[in-house]
């Protein structure tokens, strides 16, 4: 069997699809598992043991030219099974014109008809959660069971030897990723610095994200009063801050991708919604994960599934309303 899992999102909804790939290896011990997803995210990926190929496919710089040029080379390999877990019209049309003997993809891509099974996309409610790995593993439901399993990264050797250059032997240290894409989604500056400030000085603090979030993790590290903050935003890549949160006392983040790492390697977390909310599906997975969010019935929120640019409210009432008392310190 060959099967081509298909997730060319942003980088938390990989981590996301991961799932897939460790049923399919479960119910399918020597079948060929390869992915597609966009440049940029690879990294995620990188010496995974159950992966036998990712294709890479440049959305930035030339999207339908890259688009034709991998539906041809799809074309070649000849999959038992495209799973396209995306909604989107681009996706589609590659999962129907790849040749596929199979293809199944959610029933909201406007290319579903075409495909051999289409799958309801459906959210839950605050009494019955569920989450994005649920809706992802009911792509393959009619290839194997009910059974959940975990999404999961592989950190290499060397991914951890980088740790462990960076942390002390046997420091305790706390990790925070306090940016996001989308800034409904962010818990505010100032939030974190008194954060930060209330945490114990016996813990490094490290502050987490790429490289273009250096600017403002440096300037949190610059204006707190915890005289042990370490600034590794864009030093490190994927596999190496999961490696890093995997060994942290607890991970703070917001609604984005450094959840699902912390998700990925079960590291303990703290989760902050701001303008979104748990019953879309994307909350914690590790054994260890609180979830912070505004205990004000605000009729406002959500104001999107994937937050905005800026408060629509102008107030930002979702994320400032957030009490500290909501929030579990490491001792």
């Amino acid at each position: 069997m060959k099967f081509l899992i298909i997730q060319t999102a942003f980088t938390g909804d990989v981590v996301l699809a991961t799932p897939i790939v460790e049923k399919l290896r479960a119910f399918y011990p020597n079948a060929r598992i390869d992915f597609l997803l966009r440049k940029g995210n690879e990294g995620l990926l990188k010496n995974h043991p159950h992966i036998h190929h990712c294709w890479i496919w440049d959305k930035k710089k030339s999207k339908y030219r890259g688009l034709i040029k991998i539906a041809r080379q799809l074309r070649l390999e000849r999959y038992d099974w495209i799973i396209n877990c995306q909604r989107f019209a681009a996706a589609g049309l590659l999962t129907i014109c790849s040749n596929a003997r199979n293809t199944v993809g959610f029933s909201k891509n406007p290319f579903a008809r075409f495909f051999t099974l289409q799958v309801p996309h459906v959210f839950g409610s605050d009494q019955v959660l569920i989450h994005e790995i649920d809706r992802n593993l009911g792509l393959i439901r009619h290839l194997s069971d009910d059974s959940v399993f975990p999404p999961r990264l592989f950190p290499s050797e060397n991914d951890y030897a980088t740790i462990r250059k960076i942390v002390p032997q046997d420091k305790k240290y706390v990790c925070l990723a306090p940016t996001s894409v989308w800034f409904t989604k962010q818990f505010p500056q100032h939030k974190w610095i008194e954060l930060i400030n209330q945490l114990p000085e016996k813990y490094l603090i490290f502050l987490l994200g790429g490289p273009s979030d250096a600017g403002a993790c440096d300037q949190i590290a610059t204006t707190v009063k915890h005289s042990r903050v370490v600034n590794l935003a864009g030093k490190l890549n994927f596999l190496e801050s999961a490696a890093l949160m995997e060994g942290a006392m607890m991970n703070y983040v917001n609604d984005s991708a450094p959840m699902h790492f912390a998700s990925a390697v079960d590291a303990p977390v703290t989760a902050i919604f701001c303008s979104t909310v748990p019953r879309f599906g994307f909350t914690p997975l590790s054994q260890i994960h609180h979830i912070v969010e505004t205990q004000q019935p605000l009729s406002c929120r959500p104001c999107g599934l994937h937050g905005r640019r800026q408060c629509p409210e102008g107030h930002f009432a979702c994320a400032e309303s957030i009490q500290w008392s909501q929030f579990p310190f490491p001792a």
